[in-house]
């Protein structure tokens, strides 16, 4: 099964997808979700000429199975989470809540960290196409999207390079999802970076310069 070579590459391949599918979207704005939606998100930031922008979403990990998401958090005070997880592996509530105020720390310690100065992020009325690096079980991608309807925008699309095939179509079924574009839903999925050749983390210094060069774009 093809792999992307690394983010920059699947960025680039999801921006060429998204820039020839028809219809006009009206004013466009792209938010990649850090860190490793960023890198991807420039790109088709680029291809669609549209600015660039983040939304900070933090996954709650199962307790010594960090891997495995049991919901995330978003700006704004969205709490999405994972009942099948949550109910095969009987997680306490205490522990639930001990996760997330401590992921909630980290969530305001990167809205600080990434959009600094930058003005608040204003979605109304807008298309916005959120980007992540790729769905495994999605959690992630659903807090982003519910925060951001609560913004008020007028169009939401999901794009991702790779996603596991039932959760791109639980998107595609999810009426706060207006559309989806998953490159590639390979079977059996197991993990996103296993579809890539470089999968190495994202640091904070490649967000802000990713950031810097797209303000251009706003």
């Amino acid at each position: 099964m093809y792999t992307f070579r690394d983010r920059h590459d699947a960025g680039r391949q999801l921006g060429r997808a998204l820039a020839e599918k028809p219809g006009k979207r009206g004013d466009v704005i792209v938010l990649g979700l850090p860190r490793g939606g960023v890198p991807v998100a420039a790109h088709v930031a680029e291809a669609l000429g549209a600015p660039l922008d983040v939304f900070i979403v933090r996954k709650l990990g199962v307790p010594g199975h960090e891997e495995l998401a049991m919901g995330a958090i978003a700006s704004g005070g969205v709490r999405v989470m994972n009942r099948d997880v949550l109910d095969y592996m009987a997680i306490p509530v205490q522990t639930i809540d001990a996760v997330a105020a401590r992921e909630q720390r980290e969530l305001e310690r990167r809205e600080r960290e990434y959009r600094g100065a930058r003005p608040p992020l204003d979605v109304r009325g807008k298309t916005v196409i959120l980007v992540d690096d790729g769905l495994a079980t999605g959690s992630t991608m659903r807090a982003a999207v519910n925060a951001l309807r609560k913004m008020e925008p007028r169009t939401v699309i999901v794009a991702v390079p790779v996603a596991a095939r039932s959760t791109c179509e639980e998107f595609r079924g999810d009426p706060a999802v207006d559309d989806i574009v998953c490159l590639r839903t390979p079977e059996p999925f197991q993990a996103v970076g296993l579809w890539y050749d470089d999968f190495g983390q994202t640091s904070d210094e490649e967000v802000h310069e990713l950031l810097g060069s797209a303000t251009g774009a706003r």
